[in-house]
């Protein structure tokens, strides 16, 4: 698949050959919204927690006698009827943890970059290297590329200056290519990808389709 590359001008620069292990993959729909559950659910603390009426500390007393008062019978001041006592079926803490094939992940994220390539939401950039943190640098380039909207920007390494220029526009993500997710991907409306982060892109999870292939 052939895709333009551009400069921080905006303008084509180059053409390049992306794989179709990776950017030419059909949707899969199942996959992908399994691996999203998952990454969300995996987000979760799950460290809510209530007290139920043994936890609560007060007397377990009977608070009047039985019969004769006219009020309805009530034992002890914990009991999950009173304000303040334990709650019922509340929260506890616990993992919400969700396992899934690694095969599987790899394929929602390859189904996710394909979705970008395929709807004309994907950018590549020659490079894309500041030096030193401009947030108003950083809206130039994305103007000249055309994004008014939200924005994943993908770089083949952690570059610092990108993160900082980028940190303060709203809409608008910084990650390197090592740890890209189908979350930040379906979350964004626009994919902005070094070369070189296409390249790892490629090389992280290009090699095993091939070998699901064969």
């Amino acid at each position: 698949m052939q895709a333009p590359v551009y400069g921080l001008t905006g303008e084509v620069v180059d053409n390049i050959e992306i794989s179709d292990r990776v950017f030419g993959v059909p949707f899969n729909e199942g996959v992908v919204h399994q691996a999203v559950v998952r990454q969300r659910a995996n987000a979760r603390q799950g460290t809510a927690s209530t007290k139920t009426r043994g936890e609560v500390t007060g007397s377990s007393r009977k608070l009047f006698r039985q019969k004769g008062t006219g009020n309805a019978r009530a034992g002890s001041v914990k009991s999950p009827l009173r304000r303040g006592g334990g709650i019922t079926f509340g929260p506890k803490p616990r993992s919400y943890r969700q396992a899934m094939p690694k095969k599987m992940r790899r394929l929602a994220l390859r189904c996710v970059l394909s979705a970008k390539a395929r709807d004309g939401e994907l950018t590549i950039l020659e490079a894309l290297s500041l030096d030193e943190p401009k947030t108003r640098e950083m809206v130039r380039i994305l103007e000249t590329l055309k994004v008014d909207s939200t924005a994943l920007i993908v770089t083949s390494e952690p570059k610092i200056n990108v993160v900082k220029s980028a940190r303060n526009l709203p809409g608008i993500k910084t990650r390197p290519a090592s740890v890209l997710n189908v979350l930040d991907i379906i979350s964004n409306k626009a994919l902005v990808m070094e070369v070189g982060a296409v390249r790892k892109a490629e090389e992280l999870w290009g090699e095993e389709s091939a070998e699901e292939g064969d």
